[in-house]
């Protein structure tokens, strides 16, 4: 069960759908794994889920794929005999949570309130849902709940979109959101898949935040890159700072004293979680430095270099300080 833990925690965002028909489940697993989502939680709302996670855990065997406002063990079963790797639920409704329990079925009861909350813990979860997040008082909520509670941790859904899942996920207690925001039921009815493509590629970069945070140009020797280093200084109207290896012509340009990473230099990248922009890049083809990495006083990944040069540079990722 850990296992599909660890994996939410790196994937970030849930997709949480609907569907009316089974011939959509594939087409819209296809268009979420385009986006960038390999990832889906189908709901148990309609007649069509059972079938509908079928064709998806067949057809795209790396896709997580679970079952969404399962209400009775007798759901859970069909679901995971189709292939569901999770269990959600919109409530805690114990009978459920003890038959996932006790088939080991990784599940994520909802709760919406401490006792809920305790009610979950009672029976070993650690892992719980939020719904409705937005509702009951978003990310604050969450966060005075949490409080009492230092071992849990949450995946909260309702209400969460492209432009407030940054603030949930900031939180290290939310291993995951979850949001339908990029598989709206129209999107589905219209069969747009490129439209599906489109709100998940623009949810993953949202999430991931990934920005060119400074360049640092290597150089022959500390005068060479001293002058540089005045140059760009006045150019930007900014003063030259004086590090150790380099200088700096305000917060965006890095003049290296000497040859360091890269035929010409390198590329620093800033990213909301290092450690869920790994997990991105690394299906987009980037392979990275293991022994580069560095973690910071909480235990995340903070820093870690690419494998591959781009255009002469090195490039690293680094933790935005903002998290």
């Amino acid at each position: 069960m850990r296992e599909v833990f660890e994996q939410f925690q790196k994937i970030g965002i849930v997709p949480v759908l609907a569907l009316d028909d089974a011939s959509d489940a594939e087409p819209v697993a296809r268009a979420l794994i385009e986006g960038g989502l390999a990832c889906a939680e189908v709901t148990f709302r309609t007649d069509a889920a059972q079938e509908s996670i079928r064709r998806m855990a067949e057809r795209f065997p790396e896709m997580l794929v679970g079952a969404g406002t399962v209400l009775t063990a007798d759901q859970a079963d069909q679901a995971v005999s189709a292939g569901a790797k999770f269990i959600v639920s919109p409530g805690f409704n114990p009978k459920v949570v003890s038959h996932c329990l006790k088939r080991q079925i990784p599940v994520i009861p909802g709760c919406a309130n401490p006792s809920d909350i305790e009610a979950a813990m009672e029976l070993g979860l650690d892992v719980v849902k939020i719904f409705p997040a937005e509702a009951i008082g978003g990310v604050a909520a969450i966060k005075a709940m949490a409080a009492p509670y230092p071992k849990l941790r949450f995946m909260p859904t309702g209400g969460i979109h492209a432009g407030n899942v940054k603030r949930y996920l900031e939180f290290e207690k939310i291993i995951a959101c979850g949001g339908s925001w990029m598989v709206k039921g129209d999107l589905i009815r219209e069969k747009n898949w490129q439209g599906v493509t489109d709100l998940t590629r623009e949810a993953v970069a949202a999430m991931l935040g990934l920005r060119l945070r400074h360049i640092g140009v290597n150089h022959d020797g500390e005068e060479a890159a001293k002058e540089a280093g005045r140059q760009f200084s006045l150019l930007f109207g900014a003063d030259l700072e004086v590090k150790k290896d380099s200088f700096f012509a305000g917060p965006s340009v890095e003049l290296m004293k000497r040859k360091g990473r890269g035929t010409h230099g390198h590329l620093a990248v800033g990213a909301h979680s290092v450690e869920r922009a790994v997990h991105y890049l690394k299906q987009r083809g980037f392979s990275f430095e293991e022994a580069s990495a560095s973690y910071d006083e909480k235990g995340r990944l903070a820093f870690i270099y690419l494998e591959q040069e781009i255009s002469g540079f090195a490039v690293h990722l680094i933790l935005d300080q903002a998290n």
